[in-house]
């Protein structure tokens, strides 16, 4: 007898069972699935490990840049100017008198009634353009151009020197005009007049570009533009307005203490997710991620002789952290002496760079950081290590569990063959009862008939 759903024979439960032992069956896998689960908590918590490791090797390659401790900036009092500092510039402190900025020449034309309406006449011409260095650019104007054409045409061209904007002056009759602005400052770019068949200039609207001028130190100085290079060897200067200002050029010793301070916050930042994730809970017995993990111990072990550890110098340089304000504390934390650092950045530059960057022939303790931290973040170092071994464990573990899922299927669909034959037996059986029961039924009937 063929049984096409289990318990139809029977009237028995068979698929509800066979569903309870598949349940009992895969509570085998859960084992293996707290393991890789573990595995893969474990592989992230490698992940933050390496993050923090990079922000601090960042922040320490930072001080190891020997330019850090050259570089220079400009501060300025008064309004007239703002500045900037490269490396070229020179210690020193210059007085600013600004007579005049650099302004934009511009023009405008004659009026029209229209600007839409064709005005350049049935074939191409040439509109040229006259600049207060004596040059005149051509723009080609198409044939039968509106104003609003010509207008379009002169943006067009990257060599025409001017803006075109068409304005209203209001006046209700040859109300539209073409404006001219000059794309740069100073007298040489000033747009002076133009040529045009269709159009004149009209010079009760001409604002003449005038360069720019100023005193510094004494010495006047023209300029076409309002940024002016060159004034101050190795510094900008962005003119603003009218007036006098005192630029001071000096070290720039925001830079260098910003730098240090990263480089501080950056390791108690990795020290604290180190914390985090070996941290325990004894009233709760929550471990963290990687708590008594030997790799996080190889990685504090390093970073605290690296840190820990003295540099040679001289007799005016610095060997230990400490000497520049930079403790060391029980819990593995760096703590910072402002006033100490402050004094060091402020009259020691040269022996702090030799600190952190090194010299010639000597390897700065950002250096030796770097290399420590390269060491344990490559393929083959420490927390690399770490990262490929839990991976590895966690790719055993999916094999694991696959075969055993796979096992696992085979036992139910035998327990789905066993019951399809016990559902098949059982329906039989009920059959043959039932067959038997009406049989004896008639039996009687006819007994009792004879009777």
């Amino acid at each position: 007898m063929s049984i096409s759903s289990l318990g139809i024979g029977s009237g028995l439960d068979l698929n509800g069972l066979l569903d309870q032992l598949r349940s009992a069956e895969r509570e085998k896998l859960e084992p293996i699935e707290q393991q890789i689960e573990s595995e893969q908590t474990k592989i992230s918590a490698y992940g933050q490990l390496e993050s923090a490791l990079s922000e601090f090797q960042s922040s320490a390659s930072a001080l190891g840049d020997s330019s850090l401790y050259e570089s220079l900036s400009a501060s300025t009092s008064g309004e007239a100017v703002s500045a900037a500092a490269d490396e070229t510039a020179m210690p020193g402190s210059y007085n600013i008198d600004v007579t005049s900025l650099a302004t934009r020449g511009t023009l405008a034309s004659t009026g029209v009634a229209d600007a839409t309406a064709e005005i350049s006449g049935t074939s191409e011409q040439k509109l040229t353009l006259n600049f207060g260095d004596g040059s005149a650019p051509q723009v080609t104007i198409a044939a039968d151009s509106s104003l609003e054409d010509i207008r379009d045409a002169i943006n067009a061209d990257e060599n025409a020197g001017v803006n075109a904007t068409i304005i209203n002056d209001g006046t209700g009759t040859k109300e539209f005009r073409l404006a001219l602005s000059s794309r740069e400052t100073g007298a040489d770019a000033s747009i002076d007049g133009f040529t045009f068949s269709a159009l004149t200039a009209d010079a009760d609207t001409e604002q003449t570009g005038t360069d720019a001028e100023l005193d510094v130190n004494g010495i006047t100085i023209n300029s076409a533009n309002n940024q002016v290079e060159g004034a101050i060897q190795g510094v900008t200067l962005n003119l603003q307005s009218e007036g006098a200002s005192t630029v001071a050029v000096e070290k720039d010793t925001l830079a260098v203490r910003e730098a240090v301070t990263g480089f501080v916050d950056s390791y108690n930042s990795l020290k604290t997710t180190i914390g985090e994730l070996t941290a325990f809970d004894e009233e709760t017995g929550q471990a963290g991620e990687l708590n008594g993990d030997s790799a996080v111990r190889m990685v504090e072990s390093r970073l605290r002789g690296a840190l820990g550890g003295g540099m040679g110098s001289g007799s005016d340089g610095f060997s230990m952290l400490s000497d520049i304000g930079i403790s060391l504390e029980v819990d593995g934390s760096l703590s910072m002496d402002e006033e100490r650092l402050d004094d060091v950045i402020a009259n020691d530059q040269q022996a702090l760079s030799d600190f952190f960057a090194g010299g010639e022939n000597t390897t700065g303790l950002a250096a030796q950081i770097d290399n420590s931290v390269d060491q344990m973040l490559s393929g083959n170092g420490t927390v690399q290590g770490a990262i490929n071994g839990a991976e590895n464990r966690k790719e055993t573990l999916g094999d694991r569990y696959t075969r055993m899922e796979q096992s696992i299927e085979q036992t139910i669909g035998r327990y789905r063959q066993q019951f399809g034959q016990l559902d098949g037996m059982i329906a039989e059986m009920n059959q043959t009862s039932n067959y038997l029961t009406q049989q004896f039924s008639s039996m009687q009937s006819q007994l009792n008939a004879g009777n």
